[in-house]
């Protein structure tokens, strides 16, 4: 029995290591259970912590405290670096149209919390902590605590609303994605697996009808033309050429151009006719188009060539190879001359099997060396993101600095690291598999102590007579906004269900149900989404709530 009360019972370092282990196992385990083709995924740890919290499992405070945290971190700043490499072009392109939506939940639901708070008659010092359950952001909370404070207001109403509220706040977000999907999704909205590839880089053929480029190099037309693109293969009456940097194009020539979707058409322009096949096809087999040279993908393993730009390797003119296409994180990038080089691309080479063969010696090509974690950058990149996330600011309004938190800090330096890191010649890469490893541990654990915390006085709170107006009005702030932007997201500002999926996630600082919707969503969109607006909500969610208790308390 003894030994069953250390295991179980008796508070220590190794007991907390069981307990959680037993929580994260039993809901992964019930997790995969598929109820109508629906499962709640890892989210299933959150409510079996609440369960054994509720029949008295605990753990030491600061041991929870401490994995509750560590998990947190560890999650946020594996996913900061796992969007880092696409997180800047998806601003770019689609920036606006995420964070244009993503704010559209935040107002919308704290203005359903002031409304609902006034109408039922709640006070806004117990209202702000269930807007914050509701919208599952403890830094929110801790904001509005700190506010209650320095009016002299007691802030356990909040804390208890946001208790109680905050799983519902996680199920309820993954509800509206189900939903979503189930009555308002067409097959169109859904992303394709090469739908990212599609965004950034577009295949095409021109025959070299262009009197202005006759006899012109390539080098020469390149430097003329505002367009980026470049030539993959040359036809010159019926062989296939390495387009080399000094060749001269000539009428009639055949030319595999890759460039960005948007500038196909205009290159018509600079060399002439377009031609109607499809290249963009994933079961094109290139080596049997090529049939003089063949098309093989190299892997960047060599530290010396991270953070290089790729015109510096001078591979097309040394070794008589061209470079078509570069693959980062799931994302297809154009080949430019001034593109930095990361540990972990994939190179597409076109070229003769024994010059390929050098390039791979220039390049590395030696998976092996790339199974072995760099886990100095994840640990001096939490490092720095709490650092980020401790920084107080001020903001001219409001009396108490604001600060970007455990969360908020951490991934915005995993994403700075992620994308910026190889340029400082620092080794950032992760496999896929290693990067969501961290992430699932990370979540695992903080799901774990989160539904453990909140288990304790989940049930008693909920059999108190306000304790189901409270968890209706709840629900309603999470699930209305979430559903009606879901659909004008999709609607109006035509974004695919991955990336709405990601940002509604990233909107109501939901890593739960983020995780919900990669498990059941193809491609990395959700994430990517995710990473684009939770910074700038969760800084402003920090914000609005501090001012919403000055001046609606």
């Amino acid at each position: 029995m003894d030994y069953i009360s250390t295991l179980f019972i008796e508070h220590s370092a190794l007991q907390a290591i069981v307990v959680l282990s037993l929580i994260s196992a039993l809901g992964l385990i019930l997790g995969r259970i598929h109820v109508r083709g629906i499962s709640l995924g890892i989210t299933f740890v959150f409510f079996i912590g609440i369960l054994a919290g509720h029949f008295g499992l605990s753990i030491d405070s600061q041991m929870l405290y401490y994995a509750e945290t560590f998990g947190l971190v560890l999650f946020v700043y594996a996913l900061g670096l796992q969007v880092g490499p696409g997180f800047f072009s998806s601003m770019r392109t689609e920036g606006a149209k995420l964070i244009t939506p993503a704010l559209m939940v935040l107002f919308t639901g704290t203005a359903a919390a002031i409304v609902l708070g006034i109408l039922c008659g709640v006070p806004m010092s117990d209202m702000s902590g269930i807007l914050c359950g509701a919208t599952t952001n403890t830094p929110a909370l801790a904001a509005a605590q700190q506010t209650l404070e320095q009016m002299g207001i007691e802030s356990s109403g909040a804390a208890l609303g946001c208790a109680l509220t905050y799983p519902l706040g996680v199920v309820g977000v993954i509800m509206a994605i189900i939903v979503l999907r189930r009555f308002f999704v067409r097959k169109s909205d859904m992303p394709l697996p090469d739908s990212k590839h599609q965004k950034n880089v577009f295949i095409a053929s021109y025959r070299v009808t262009n009197p202005g480029i006759f006899g012109k190099t390539i080098a020469e037309v390149a430097s003329i033309s505002k367009h980026h693109f470049v030539i993959s293969r040359m036809w010159h009456n019926g062989h296939v050429l390495i387009p080399m940097s000094d060749r001269q194009l000539l009428e009639n020539d055949i030319l595999l151009v890759i460039t960005k979707p948007n500038e196909a058409e205009a290159l018509g322009l600079v060399f002439g006719e377009k031609e109607k096949k499809d290249w963009n096809s994933s079961e094109i087999d290139w080596n049997k188009i090529d049939s003089e040279l063949i098309s093989q993908r190299i892997l960047v393993t060599r530290p010396e060539i991270n953070g290089k730009k790729l015109a510096s390797l001078r591979l097309r003119n040394n070794y008589g190879i061209n470079i078509s296409r570069v693959y980062r994180s799931g994302v297809q990038l154009l080949a430019t001359p001034d593109l930095i080089l990361q540990l972990g691309d994939r190179i597409t080479v076109v070229g003769e099997a024994a010059d390929i063969k050098r390039v791979e010696g220039i390049l590395g090509n030696a998976v092996k060396s790339l199974n072995e974690p760099n886990l100095v950058s994840v640990f001096i990149g939490m490092i720095l993101g709490l650092m980020v996330g401790c920084i107080p600011l001020s903001i001219p309004g409001i009396s108490l600095p604001v600060k970007l938190g455990l969360a908020g800090g951490p991934i915005i330096v995993g994403i700075l690291i992620g994308t910026f890191g190889p340029r400082l010649h620092m080794v950032t890469y992760t496999t896929q598999s290693a990067n969501m490893m961290l992430r699932a541990l990370g979540l695992n654990l903080y799901l774990a102590c989160l539904g453990l915390d909140a288990g304790e006085h989940f049930f008693e709170t909920v059999m108190r007579p306000e304790g189901i107006l409270w968890l209706a009005l709840g629900l309603l702030i999470t699930f209305v906004p979430v559903v009606i932007t879901g659909i004008f997201a999709m609607r109006r500002l035509r974004l695919d269900f991955g990336s709405v999926s990601g940002m509604l996630c990233g909107s109501m600082a939901n890593p739960m149900a983020l995780s919900y919707a990669n498990e059941t969503i193809d491609g990395d969109n959700p994430s990517v989404a995710y990473a684009t607006v939770y910074p700038v909500c969760m800084f402003l969610r920090v914000v609005i709530i501090q001012l919403v208790v000055m001046f609606f308390v």
